[in-house]
């Protein structure tokens, strides 16, 4: 055969070559003060913008580069390699741009997608809140007509990248008689009048991308800025996590390489007892575990992104949900393994900011967490499994 039957394009691994070497260069220094300033970055923003790999899945006909799944997929892992709060940029601007590309008017999209793809706004999204995390359903934000504007009330919570970006998609109750069915769909701009934001959260990990309450205090904006048609919030939502946690894997992924290879080359120069600790077969069985968890939930993944990149061209994958579900629990899972796992490989030493892999420890616990409990993962497998 003249072509390899289960592997990514040629095109695929220049793309990694060109992102590594940018992450090596201009992420990794800074991954560490990142981390103990709990500062956005914006010179890491600048360098990703400069490669054109903020916000890479943006179609070209929006002026973006117009990247399958699996190559955004490959920018986010190898960006959280260096640096997991960095890698929340390529990521967050997918998360809250594909109900856009999901459900949006074409005038939507060419208004808020284009300048994300220059680099001049990043996206948020603003699903949870103090009560709706995992039961998102139960929001109590609220959008109210008022002749061609509705006035948005309410407070959305552990908003990623809040105040940083310029825009959100915001779900708000538009219909609270209809449950699920009366949430719409909104982009709501940093600049809309009544829109303020509540304290950076302090947290264990990714602490260079801020996380805060978006507060929304009788904001007018303009009917033409729903997503889609009234009441289809809900649906837009589902639909664009069955995307996206896709990308959440991909910073688990990214985290542990980074971990499983300060580890190797650690324990390869340590010495005890006269020889390196690579000698010893406990230390080479760990080793040979954590990069078997990290391959097989790398191929999930993986095979998790071609399956969304077909939804996204129009052919529906009826086993998306369930593989988007699986690639981020198992990789998120792999993750807190394989992190843990390098910083007792580092021993004392593993315990300190002097070394990266309690940072990615802390940073991998988040993948577990966000965009879906773990939990609530085997809930929607189990529920795909058994319908």
């Amino acid at each position: 055969m003249s072509f390899p039957l289960y592997a990514p394009a040629e095109e695929h691994d220049m793309l990694r070559e060109t992102v590594r070497a940018l992450a090596d260069e201009k992420i990794a220094p800074h991954a560490a003060e990142i981390d103990e300033t709990e500062e956005f970055s914006w010179d890491v923003y600048k360098a990703l913008v400069a490669a054109d790999v903020h916000a890479v899945h943006v179609p070209e006909q929006y002026g973006g580069a117009g990247a399958d799944a699996l190559a955004t997929v490959i920018v986010i892992e190898e960006v959280a390699r260096a640096c997991a709060s960095s890698s929340l940029i390529p990521a967050v601007n997918k998360l809250g741009t594909v109900p856009l590309l999901l459900s949006a008017s074409e005038q939507l999209k060419s208004r808020y997608l284009k300048p994300v793809a220059r680099g001049e706004a990043m996206f948020s999204y603003a699903l949870s809140e103090p009560e709706a995390g995992s039961d998102a359903a139960a929001m109590k934000t609220r959008a109210v007509a008022d002749g061609d504007a509705y006035i948005l009330n309410g407070t959305k919570m552990w908003i990623t990248n809040a105040g940083v970006s310029e825009y959100y998609t915001l779900m708000a109750v538009t219909d609270p008689s209809a449950g699920a069915r009366g949430i719409s769909a909104f982009v709501v701009e940093k600049s809309d009048e009544g829109v303020s934001f509540g304290p950076k959260e302090k947290k264990l990990g990714i602490k260079g991308s801020p996380t805060r309450q978006v507060i929304l205090d009788n904001v007018h904006i303009p009917a033409d800025r729903m997503i889609g048609a009234p009441g289809t919030g809900f649906k837009t939502a589902l639909a664009t996590l069955d995307h996206t946690r896709i990308t959440i894997a991909a910073q688990a992924l990214g985290i542990a390489q980074g971990a499983l290879d300060f580890a190797i080359g650690y324990v390869k120069q340590r010495k005890q007892f006269g020889r390196p600790v690579a000698d010893f077969q406990g230390l080479q069985f760990m080793i040979a575990d954590m990069a078997m968890k990290l391959e097989a939930a790398r191929q999930l993944t993986y095979h998790a992104a071609a399956k969304s990149d077909r939804a996204m061209n129009g052919h529906p994958q009826k086993d998306l949900t369930f593989l988007s579900s699986a690639a981020k629990c198992a990789a998120s899972d792999a993750a807190m393994e394989i992190t843990t796992d390098a910083v007792q490989l580092l021993g004392g030493y593993g315990y300190t900011k002097d070394f990266p892999v309690e940072r990615m420890m802390r940073d991998a616990k988040i993948t577990q967490i966000y965009e879906g409990t773990n939990q609530i993962q085997r809930v929607v497998m189990a529920r795909q499994l058994l319908k």
